[in-house]
């Protein structure tokens, strides 16, 4: 039996005659009894008895339909499941992103995205930039998003928004901080700083030696929300993205922009392999909309 004879059938078993079944599929009735005709010549026994009008399964039919209504069923399922698909509804959204924007704009994102689509379910983690590669290709996230795009590997990505490296200080220690700190200010401060081996490390170190500061560095933190705890702790300042800033910003601590600005973009990153589906094409559009909001 192909599958138009399967439907054909399943559609006269359970709704009891041609013509019943004829409207549930939107075709002729004598369509349909030509193929169930067919169908019965092709098996090789009867599957209806005509009695008084009417058709009564036999007891080969009411074997056979046991098998045919759960191959129905998958058939059902397949096509709700591409609806869904098609129409951005249902599914898992597995996401990862560098702890700068875990703090903040990943979570207010995914909260924003379930008010419109309340059947979805997310998966968040943060990652540093030298974890991104493995947990893409391990499958442990589906789009992953990180400032430096990975030299020389498999993965394909697109701009999502830029960032901007920021002083971050007790303000009581600066109450009357102007628009934006020059990096000359922070010359003989205790300083709180990155690891040079990091993207960020790697931009902020180059720009102090570019503009020839030496601050007064008297501890490093993986995570700039180490650092920020630091700053709170009284024991010196830091440098930090303005998404981490914005975050932790209040309770005593303030932050400038750094002048002249020093930016860094932000990527989406997926395996070439593995195209983000409509659904987290989606929730990437949004994402880039509250990055270029902040």
């Amino acid at each position: 039996m192909n599958f138009r004879q399967i439907e054909i059938f399943h559609a006269v078993y359970t709704n009891g005659s041609v013509s019943a079944a004829a409207n549930a599929l939107n075709i002729s009735q004598p369509s349909v009894s030509n193929i169930l005709k067919h169908t019965e010549s092709v098996i090789g026994f009867p599957l209806f008895n005509r009695v008084k009008g009417r058709l009564v399964p036999t007891a080969d039919a009411h074997a056979l339909f046991g098998e045919v209504a759960e191959i129905q069923d998958r058939v059902h399922a397949l096509k709700k499941a591409g609806n869904n698909l098609r129409h951005g509804r249902v599914g898992t959204l597995r996401v990862a992103a560098l702890p700068a924007l875990g703090l903040e704009i990943l979570p207010e994102a995914a909260a924003e995205f379930l008010q419109k689509h309340s059947d979805v379910t997310f998966e968040l983690e943060v990652v540093h930039h030298q974890e991104i590669v493995r947990a893409l290709y391990e499958r442990e996230t589906d789009i992953a998003i990180g400032n430096q795009v990975p030299p020389h590997s498999p993965v394909s990505s697109r701009p999502i928004g830029e960032g901007e490296l920021v002083i971050l200080y007790r303000e009581a220690d600066l109450p009357d901080a102007p628009a934006r700190l020059p990096l000359s200010w922070l010359e003989g401060r205790p300083f709180i700083g990155s690891r040079p081996a990091s993207p960020f490390g790697q931009l902020l170190y180059t720009e102090l030696e570019r503009a020839g500061v030496e601050p007064h560095e008297i501890s490093s933190a993986r995570t700039f929300y180490l650092s920020a705890a630091m700053v709170r702790a009284g024991a010196g300042v830091t440098i930090t993205d303005n998404f981490t800033a914005n975050a932790l910003a209040g309770g005593g601590l303030a932050f400038r922009p750094v002048q002249p600005p020093i930016t860094f973009g932000l990527h989406v990153m997926h395996l070439e392999s593995k195209p983000p589906s409509m659904l987290a094409s989606a929730f990437i559009d949004l994402l880039e909309k509250k990055i270029e909001q902040l």
